[in-house]
């Protein structure tokens, strides 16, 4: 049988049928010689990997930013004045040559390396991925047992597992004892799949359901089993990942977008500005006399034009939110994504320790005609037990007892602590039932001692229950009834259908009494009842026996059984997670699960916590395989749940609802996931379960697998996009007017500039820099989780940021030029004794300190600052006092005065300076009161 590409079906072939479509022989395998033509023909069994950008294309991609190469060109041009000046000894004693191209190509260099390490951790998931194809695997090859590296594997060859091997290649079954494969790596379930090779499955099988085929990169738990190697390399369910992680390309992020549509806009502006600086001196002076001066003017203005601050501002304050977030367990990779958590309207997650506890915890108990309710935390050996709304005492009711003791001796599985914490040896259904008679008060050693196993009926898939028997002689009187048989018990469980009709009697008051036909109903009643509610149920029966049965009589044996009862579980949904949820549904937020658990099941967890409603759709792998693209994107907007989803159909939804302008989080923990996780726009691997594919293609990794943990995380992305946008408005504001202060500078007939490339550096890196990390870190405001996020396509400048950037920009140019205006005068003044220069350190200083007042106003947009408690941000409260400071070292200590190139301020230049620039944080304040005026009178 063949799909439509062509490929073989193997799932769906009978074994002899493979053999011969692979020409091959279970018991001699393949000839050398024919391995060697299906090597040549195949290839070797390895994943392929697309080329990337090597080390140095990374780094000069840093260079090709616009902003930099402004700066560049700013550094060269600085340097060809100072040469010149040099060189014509026009440079003032004490000043060092260079020293602003110097400082300026630092900050070029610094930029690129902070870009370049960030970039150079390309995605390492496929290397990942990688590490899980190179096991050593064992085959038949010309009738010899031989040890070769799975990448040796080709198609039609015989290989052997056993228990602790990983899997080298995918495979038919030929033969299987006892098989049981992880295959959570694949399809995210960690339960481990119970095999069998005799089965022939329909074609359109999901592939966490396919017990006849094993796959590359799984890992054997139990048993052993003969395979023949159907696909190797590329053509495997993991080449398959493969191909898709490697085509998913990333986008850039909505925070780099950002950087590049401020850095245009400042770019172009500040080009413009020169190019009418430059010609209107050149028209003025009516010829080349004053080129020069126009050059130092034109580099003033486009150096103070781009704001090398704001790069170092965003990765510091990333930085920072990524610590924040550690702290949520909220483990960031890429910087950026701190900021675009902020943008999530849509979060895709998997069902199992995510939104689940990842312990399977017994909820429900029936038996004796009552159905019983059990609460508790975990493994914890604490809970309680109720019948009908009351609180009872389990131990009261003997069969509560009975079936308690089959939980426990019916097991494989321990129940232990190590270092404060209960936890489970074994298969984590069995540490349920082990659980459940440890919160009854019920001790497994106790019981394990009075009824030593002496022979058992293992479980298997066609059987689907499992026996055990035990010495009774033991056993305290009254815990079961044995009849004339004390000699020995039967214990069984297994699916509730197939147990029940090997029963013939019941447990009731302790005594065993013949099941009747309305028993039987009513048990299959509650059966029914408990699925719906998703429940994974078994049933338990028992019996006495004279002696030890034969190994091949578990036919026989399991017969005339006595009804002990039911027991349901399910992975307890995490208790923090329906407040998380609920809190996505207030911020605008909609949660989606995704699982390759059964409907049922999927649909009580979800409803549970609040995913879906009662009633709503779901949508399984199998409906989504029929669907096209662009059903799928019809549907995706109705459907909240999905269940028993492929790996491709995880990419899909995410493609899906990307298509309908949903900015996605995607969670993950398998291989299966990793496609998706690098499609979404956050993709957010677990911690704990996660593999090394799932982390390496991931944006953020969950420290402890809980959703609940990424609610304060989206919470964090839009505190920190609030608050970056109010340093750019911080920032961009002062640069708009120190723009215009540079461009008036001549125009009003002011001899020189105002500020030297270094003064405009500091202002850059320090005086900009410093208070807008403070401002960084601003508390959120109350209604921060209580509105839908915003787009992260919206401009930077929308909602007012751009009118506010050039409005305060005009009143720092009004305030700055009016003194620059007023400074000049009095500096040179008939009579004036001190330094004509100072003026310039009057603009300077100006500008400093206003920019400190403008800090301490912009904390809020509404409240004004004696409505806020100063001591509320104390790094903000800090950077401004120590700005200030550093501010007034510059004028007033020697050393630094002549590096950057100050002039001393009497008392009363000081006194002026401070003046006019208290009146920025005035204007600001009275902008908040006139605002807050209109909005209430409308």
């Amino acid at each position: 049988m063949k799909n439509r590409e062509g490929a073989a079906v193997w799932h769906s072939l009978e074994i002899e049928q493979a053999l011969e479509l692979l020409d091959s022989n279970a018991d001699t395998g393949l000839s050398l010689q024919e391995v060697e033509k299906r090597l040549q023909k195949y290839g070797p069994n390895e994943l392929e990997e697309n080329s990337g950008r090597s080390a140095w294309e990374i780094l000069l991609d840093q260079f090709k930013n616009i902003m930099l190469l402004m700066l560049i060109a700013i550094a060269i041009v600085s340097g060809v004045l100072d040469f010149v000046a040099w060189q014509g000894g026009n440079l003032k004693p004490g000043n060092m040559p260079f020293k602003d191209t110097i400082a300026i190509l630092s900050v070029v260099i610094i930029n690129g390396i902070l870009g370049y390490v960030q970039e150079s951790r390309a995605e390492k998931a496929f290397a990942a991925l990688k590490k899980l194809t190179s096991p050593l695997v064992r085959v038949i090859r010309d009738r010899k047992l031989l040890e070769i590296a799975a990448k040796e594997l080709v198609p039609g060859d015989v290989m052997l597992l056993e228990a602790g091997m990983q899997v080298g290649a995918d495979g038919r079954l030929i033969e299987q004892s006892n098989l049981q494969i992880r295959e959570s790596a694949l399809t995210g379930e960690a339960e481990a799949v119970n095999k069998q090779a005799t089965l022939q499955l329909p074609e359109e099988t999901p592939l966490g359901d396919r017990v006849n085929m094993v796959f590359f990169g799984t890992e054997v738990i139990q048993g052993r089993a003969k395979v023949l190697v159907t696909n190797t390399g590329m053509h495997t369910e993991l080449g398959k990942m493969a191909t898709i992680l490697q085509s998913v390309e990333s986008e850039p992020t909505p925070l780099q977008q950002r950087m590049t549509q401020i850095g245009n806009v400042q770019v172009t502006g500040s080009l413009i500005l020169v190019a009418i600086v430059v010609i209107g001196g050149i028209v003025q002076a009516r010829g080349l006399s004053n080129l020069q001066e126009l050059l130092a003017v034109a580099l003033a203005i486009a150096f103070w034009a781009v704001p090398v601050g704001l790069p170092a501002v965003i990765t510091v304050s990333l930085a920072l939110g990524t610590q924040r977030m550690v702290r949520r367990n909220a483990l960031i990779r890429k910087l950026s994504v701190v900021e675009t958590l902020g943008f999530v309207s849509t979060i895709c997650s998997g069902k199992t320790g995510t939104m689940t506890q990842n312990k399977m915890l017994v909820t429900s108990v029936y038996t004796n005609n009552h159905s019983f309710q059990v609460a508790g935390e975990g493994y914890i050996p604490v809970g309680e037990f109720q019948l009908e709304g009351n609180v009872i005492e389990p131990l009261d009711y003997p069969e509560l007892q009975a079936l308690f003791v089959a939980c426990i001796v019916c097991n494989d599985s321990v129940l232990e602590q190590e270092k404060g914490q209960w936890q489970i040896l074994g298969d984590p259904t069995e540490g349920a039932l082990l659980a459940l008679a440890a919160k009854a008060g019920i001790e497994q050693d106790r019981y394990k001692s009075q009824l030593s196993r002496v022979a058992e009926f293992p479980f298997s898939p066609e059987r689907r229950r499992m026996s055990v028997i035990c010495v009774s002689e033991a056993i305290e009187t009254g815990v079961l009834p044995l009849g004339n048989a004390r000699n020995y018990l039967i214990f069984t469980k297994g699916l509730p259908e197939l147990i029940l009709v090997r029963c013939t009697h019941i447990l009731l008051n302790n005594s065993s009494v013949p099941l009747t036909s309305e028993q039987r109903y009513t048990i299959l009643a509650e059966n029914n009842r408990m699925a719906i509610q998703g429940l994974r149920i078994l049933g338990f029966a028992y019996k006495p026996l004279r002696e030890i049965p034969p190994e091949s009589s578990a036919e026989t044996s399991e017969q005339e059984l006595i009804w002990l009862g039911l027991v349901g579980m399910l992975d307890a949904p995490r208790p923090e997670v329906r407040a998380a949820v609920q809190e996505c549904r207030e911020a605008g937020i909609r949660p989606i699960m995704i699982t390759g658990d059964y409907q049922l099941t999927a649909r009580a967890i979800a409803t549970d916590l609040g995913i879906a409603a009662e009633g709503e759709r779901i949508l399984t792998g199998q409906e989504l395989q029929r669907m096209s693209d662009q059903d799928l994107e019809q549907n995706v907007d109705l459907v909240s749940i999905y269940a028993q989803v492929l790996p491709e159909h995880k990419l899909r939804i995410v493609q899906a609802l990307q298509r309908r302008g949903k900015f996605v989080a995607m969670t993950g923990d398998g291989v299966n996931d990793a496609p998706a996780l690098r499609q979404a726009d956050i993709g957010i691997a677990m911690g704990i379960t996660g593999t090394d594919v799932s982390k390496e293609a991931s944006d953020t990794i969950l420290l402890d697998d809980n959703f609940a943990n990424i609610v304060p995380a989206i919470k964090e992305g839009r505190v920190f996009y609030t608050n970056i946008r109010r340093c750019v408005k911080f920032i961009l504001a002062f640069h708009i007017g120190m723009v215009l202060v540079i461009t008036a500078a001549p125009l009003i007939g002011l001899a020189g500039v105002p500020l030297t490339p270094l003064q405009i550096l500091w202002m850059n890196l320090v005086i900009d820099g410093v208070p807008a990390l403070g401002l960084s870190v601003e508390p959120p405001e109350s209604d921060v989780m209580r509105r839908p996020p915003f787009s992260p396509r919206e401009s930077i400048f929308a909602r007012g940021l751009g009118s506010y950037i050039i409005r305060i920009g005009i009143i720092f140019a009004v305030i700055t030029i009016s003194l620059m205006t007023w400074a000049y005068s009095y500096t040179h003044a008939p009579g004036y004794q001190g330094d004509p220069e100072a003026w310039k350190t009057m603009v300077f200083t100006t500008l400093c300190i206003a920019q400190m007042g403008h800090a301490i106003a912009m904390r809020s947009n509404n409240r004004l600052a004696i409505e806020i408690n100063p001591f509320s941000n104390i790094y903000l409260l800090g950077t401004v006092v120590l700005m200030t400071i550093l501010q007034m070292m510059l004028i007033y200590i020697p050393p630094l005065r002549s590096f950057f190139g100050t002039h001393l301020l009497d008392g009363t230049q000081l006194a002026v300076c401070l003046g006019f620039s208290g009146l920025m944080f005035v204007w600001v304040e009275l902008e908040k009161i006139f605002f807050r005026l209109i909005a209430h009178k409308s």
